[in-house]
């Protein structure tokens, strides 16, 4: 019997098409590694064995019968438990939403994946109302780093870096509103897609702040992103964000050559505020892919202070019920934010979001010059467990509000992004983002399966 932590959701697909394996086989085996493994690193807060169990024999009964089978049949998956899952509250990481009816159905990328035959398998841990970049919830406990069970798997889809890194599962789905699918990539050494702003819907999920919010796949092989943002793609007429874009497949791309592609990296702002591995980690992308421009966005440092603003009225705002009736109720850390982001005076706010539409049209003319920039995700590898604060260019800085110093100003205005893991020595991983323009996620992906075939950047499952 295959190990499914082994092996990727193409080489599983296949396994399963060409009667190597079974669908029920496969489940029976990732349960059983759930089973075994996530006690120490706390990925899941829901596993769904009877339900994992139906599909999968679904699965299988349409084989036998000669059926048409999707790109991703037989594939177990797992998401962040802020996707609704028919039959459960949707927690989003608190404890507030656990008295909330049970969803009535899946969420739209859940039913998608499922059309293109994955079998979920369960809801993952994540940081409280994904306002948190550590992967530590006060609840449910905190998601380890499966390379390192002392250190953080980052935040906020912490879970979703955990299960996929130690083997649970080879895709989860996480969101991204200010770095939450990348910082865990990055911690955890896998890859992460964060795709342009309303490209894949959002209907069905919690929200954290509107505007900001994306969803999307994390992996252990570049060609297991691609499968399932492939598979999630399509306009949605319940997420308002989601355009009538028709959807533009990567898979069969992956493997286009580079040539005439223009990457720089990024200058300024991203080349300070953080450890000098973190640099080393995109000098070592970059002179893999003979890259020696250098870009500079303008004025990024604004940029990450108007999403901080933004970010928390954002949130304050979805909030404000909840923090009158159920303060207690709250992970102190977040409720703090919160009830800060509720006082922001509405002007501050208007003067975010002119500069913010100023910041977009200024970092697009750069994409006129250049194809793919690239950019540390994180200012470190993963802190330990429990830790506060961390120190970065003398400056003593608390780690929830900043590890995502790097990646908010990208998210700010919606561009598409991959993270990829860049492993230097024998400690744990550093992340480097590789950025594209607004729909150009083929170019992303293109670079970063690039740099996974010539074995610069991998995805290893942990040892446990």
């Amino acid at each position: 019997m295959h190990d499914p932590a082994t092996l990727t959701a193409a080489a599983l697909a296949a396994a399963f098409r060409d009667g190597t394996t079974s669908a029920a086989a496969t489940v029976a085996a990732t349960l059983a590694r759930i089973g075994r493994v996530d006690p120490a690193v706390n990925a899941f807060t829901d596993v769904l064995p009877e339900r994992a169990g139906a599909r999968a024999a679904a699965q299988d009964a349409a084989r036998a019968r000669g059926e048409t089978l999707g790109p991703l049949a037989g594939v177990p998956f797992a998401v962040k438990n802020l996707f609704d899952i028919e039959g459960l509250p949707t927690r989003a990481g608190s404890k507030i939403n656990r008295d909330r009816p049970p969803a009535l159905r899946d969420g739209a990328l859940i039913r998608r994946m499922e059309a293109a035959g994955a079998i979920l398998v369960g809801g993952l841990n994540m940081g409280e109302y994904a306002y948190d970049f550590t992967g530590e919830n006060i609840h449910d406990g905190a998601t380890r780093n499966p390379h390192a069970l002392g250190h953080m798997s980052g935040g906020s889809s912490g879970g979703s870096g955990g299960a996929v890194a130690a083997g649970l599962v080879p895709i989860a789905l996480g969101s991204d509103t200010n770095g939450s699918i990348r910082v865990p990539a990055a911690f955890c050494g896998c890859f992460g897609l964060k795709p342009t702003y309303g490209r894949l819907t959002r209907a069905g999920s919690f929200p954290f702040v509107s505007s900001f919010d994306h969803l999307g796949p994390l992996a252990r092989s570049v060609t297991d992103l691609a499968l399932g943002y492939d598979a999630m793609q399509g306009p949605d007429a319940d997420d308002p964000a989601a355009t009538a874009r028709p959807p533009e497949p990567v898979t069969a791309t992956l493997e286009a050559g580079l040539d005439g592609l223009r990457i720089a990296v990024a200058g300024g702002y991203f080349s300070r505020g953080g450890d000098p591995e973190a640099f080393l980690a995109v000098e070592v992308v970059a002179r893999a892919l003979g890259c020696s421009d250098r870009v500079e966005l303008p004025e990024a440092a604004r940029a990450r202070a108007a999403a901080y603003l933004i970010t928390a009225a954002e949130g304050a705002a979805l909030h404000l019920d909840r923090l009158r009736s159920r303060a207690a109720d709250f992970d102190p850390a977040v409720r703090d934010r919160l009830i800060a982001g509720a006082m922001i005076p509405a002007p501050f706010i208007e003067r975010a979001q002119r500069f913010r539409r100023w910041y977009r049209a200024a970092v697009l003319e750069l994409f006129r010059d250049v194809d793919v920039i690239l950019a540390p995700a994180t200012p470190c590898r993963a802190p330990a467990s429990g830790q506060t604060d961390f120190v970065l260019d003398g400056v003593t800085l608390p780690v929830r509000a900043n590890v995502g110093v790097f990646t908010q100003p990208i998210s700010f205005i919606g561009l598409p992004v991959v993270a990829v893991p860049v492993w230097l020595d024998a400690g744990l991983p550093l992340g480097v983002q590789v950025i594209a323009a607004p729909w150009r996620e083929d170019l992303a992906l293109r670079v970063a399966r690039r740099l996974e075939r010539d074995g610069i950047v991998h995805a290893p499952v942990a040892r446990l």
